[in-house]
């Protein structure tokens, strides 16, 4: 790959575009797919992306991505010049989505420092050149676009999208296309990338370039209006006779004029001198590095705050004044850590659109018509969540589609729709939200789950005692499927450990439901944000830790006769007629304390997955909201402490650490007979 010398700013900029141009442009072919056939707004629309992303990795020396994405936008410009043209709306589509995946994965090279794709590349630009030669030998449209002029002076004024940015660069990367068909450029102001004063400049006057080419006047309009960034321009023609005849000829669409070299001059100082004033820029973008860092310094001021609050040397004291005033600097910090939180908020509308993709492929691969319904596609989740959330619904979608929704004779057989239908939901629930993966295939075989489960020997308890949701939940079990062929996609089960590891790695959980014959539901609950947590902090020995409160199903003293023995000689406590282990904290990590005795402390029943047990603790220190802190890589790597989540700071400056839910139901429990 190209040594990134325009700084990280710039490479950060142009990777951040392309990526939202390519999820832009699969939109817009997959939405043509629905509408069997590309509008000319859809036409010009790919035209200027495909042009933008040429630009853009030209500048940035990318040859691979710049001379795919020229080829691809050779291949719609001869489609919008030719009109009458005949052309598989399909197959454009599919060479369109298969450049896009070719980009998309240069990208993810350029970030982790690979090597280009060459051969990949060519072969992509073959196929599109090919296809393109079989369009011009079955076209015999010749248009006026195809004519050849004499060369025609003209000078051109660009003025760039307000907020857009680095306008000096996007003013070289207009030059550098009109190369193509533009001689005797001549630029104002000159020097574009030398001189960083330039972006003023042309922010405030445009750029202005005179040059002269043998292309029509109406043709160059078309050309810059499909540039990127562009929010105007003012093109005219500078030769008196050709000017004329444009105008009689009623060839030019817009202002004509004709200018004077004195004229020519003038304008220009005129040009430099110009103050336009442009309106504010209501939106930036801004580096996750930058809010992760304000996250971590408004929970640093939280901290801050508590200690103060708690400080044990104002223990006893009456200070009125000082505890109204601490308590509307509270208010301000909440106010402040919710807008923090609000801005690292991005909505799921990207992560549901790319299903949309998945479906399509595997719709013609399996010959399966498939309908896609989204919901709820607006709830919005902390930027970290997102991340972990693509892979999961691939594997879900794509599980739906394979083993789940029954062929189209199969379904007309059965009274069903003739097209099957996955549905993705989203909303929000207290400081949770929930994303529901449903199709109305044949639903899940629990017998075919159990004598899998059997035979694999993965069973956690007797089959009688199994619900029927805790038989479905063992198809999340690595290496679980039900299907009897492997294939292409392969069966349900097949891909979604990782949907489970992913989920329950940002603290959340994953449960299906399923109705034979019927459908499968797959429910994936995950918190708002991970970055500050309402926590319950507790106490063993001089240890601190917390429990995220999401995971707190209630906490008790135990009766007296509620104990009992197991077989293998565990302590088990009976509540409310449902038997529990408990789980001795001091023993698990060897905490020395005073507390051994249950009837002495407190015993915290946490639940996931519908999966409970009795966690068994000193005393409860009190319900906080936390501030969560990555554990160092000492413990985490090299000391390989598990259960563990985190840490945090309390008020009164000691650390706590986080305990992790699912380590908490499903670890072995350390101490055993005897105890």
């Amino acid at each position: 790959m190209a040594v990134q010398n325009s700084g990280d700013s710039l490479l950060e900029m142009f990777i951040f575009e392309t990526l939202q141009n390519t999820e832009q442009l699969e939109q817009i072919i997959l939405d043509t797919e629905k509408e069997d056939g590309f509008s000319n707004n859809a036409i010009n629309e790919i035209f200027r992306i495909m042009h933008t992303i040429k630009g853009s990795a030209a500048m940035m020396s990318y040859p691979e991505i710049a001379s795919l994405a020229h080829k691809a936008e050779d291949l719609f410009y001869f489609i919008r010049e030719n009109k009458d043209v005949k052309y598989s709306c399909s197959h454009v589509s599919d060479l369109i989505l298969l450049c896009m995946d070719y980009i998309n994965n240069e990208v993810s090279g350029i970030r982790e420092n690979r090597d280009p794709n060459a051969d990949e590349s060519n072969r992509l630009i073959e196929e599109l050149d090919n296809y393109l030669c079989k369009l011009k030998g079955a076209s015999t449209d010749t248009t006026n676009s195809e004519k050849m002029l004499a060369h025609i002076s003209y000078k051109a004024i660009f003025y760039f999208e307000y907020g857009c940015e680095m306008e000096n660069i996007r003013a070289y990367s207009i030059i550098r296309d009109m190369r193509e068909y533009a001689y005797d450029i001549v630029t104002v102001p000159e020097n574009v990338l030398d001189n960083d004063e330039t972006t003023n400049i042309i922010r405030k006057s445009g750029f202005l370039v005179y040059f002269t080419s043998d292309k029509a006047y109406s043709e160059l309009q078309s050309l810059f209006m499909n540039m990127p960034f562009i929010r105007d321009i003012d093109l005219t023609l500078t030769d008196v006779d050709i000017c004329l005849q444009a105008e009689n000829e009623n060839t030019t669409s817009g202002r004509v004029t004709v200018e004077s070299e004195s004229e020519k001059i003038k304008n220009e100082e005129t040009l430099i001198k110009q103050d336009n004033h442009s309106s504010g820029q209501s939106i930036i973008s801004i580096n996750i590095s930058k809010l992760d860092k304000l996250m971590n310094l408004v929970g640093e001021v939280v901290i801050s705050e508590s200690m103060v609050a708690n400080n044990p040397d104002l223990k006893g004291l009456e200070l009125q004044s000082f505890q109204k005033e601490a308590l509307q600097l509270h208010k301000i910090i909440v106010e402040m850590q919710d807008l923090v939180m609000s801005m690292r908020l991005v909505p799921l509308t990207t992560t549901f659109q790319k299903t949309h993709r998945i479906v399509r492929d595997m719709s013609k691969k399996l010959g399966k018509e498939v309908n896609l319904e989204l919901s709820g596609e607006d709830t919005e989740v902390d930027k970290s969540i997102i991340e972990h959330l693509s892979d999961p619904l691939m594997h879900l979608v794509r599980n739906c589609i394979d083993h789940g929704l029954e062929s189209e004779e199969v379904r007309i057989a059965l009274n069903k729709p003739a097209i099957g239908t996955i549905t993705l939901e989203a909303y929000n629930s207290g400081s949770n939200v929930y994303i529901l993966v449903h199709d109305d295939g044949r639903g899940l075989n629990k017998e075919k789950i159990l004598e899998k489960a059997r035979n694999n020997n993965i069973l956690t308890k007797p089959e009688s005692e199994m619900t029927d949701k805790e038989i479905c939940s063992l198809i999340f079990l690595p290496g679980f499927s039900t299907n009897a062929e492997v294939s292409e996609f392969s069966g349900r089960g097949v891909g979604l450990d990782v949907v489970m590891q992913n989920i329950t790695s940002i603290g959340g959980s994953v449960s299906v439901e399923s109705t034979e014959g019927m459908g499968t539901t797959v429910t994936m609950k995950i918190p708002l944000t991970v970055a500050i947590i309402d926590g319950m902090n507790i106490k063993v020995g001089a240890k601190n830790f917390t429990i995220p409160i999401t995971a707190i199903r209630e906490s008790f003293k135990p009766e007296n006769g509620s104990i009992f023995m197991d077989t293998e000689g565990n302590e088990m406590i009976m509540v409310r007629g449902e038997c529990y282990a408990i789980m001795k904290l001091h023993k698990q990590w060897d905490i020395e304390t005073e507390v051994t005795e249950l009837s002495d402390g407190i015993l915290i029943m946490v639940e996931q997955e519908e999966k409970r047990r009795c966690i068994f603790a000193d005393c409860l220190l009190g319900q906080q909201q936390v501030v969560v802190k990555s554990m160092p890589d000492y413990i985490k790597r090299i000391k390989k402490v598990e259960g563990l989540s985190g840490c945090t700071l309390l008020g009164d400056g000691s650390i706590s650490l986080i305990l992790d839910p699912a380590w908490l139901i499903n670890s072995e429990i350390k101490y055993g007979k005897g105890e």
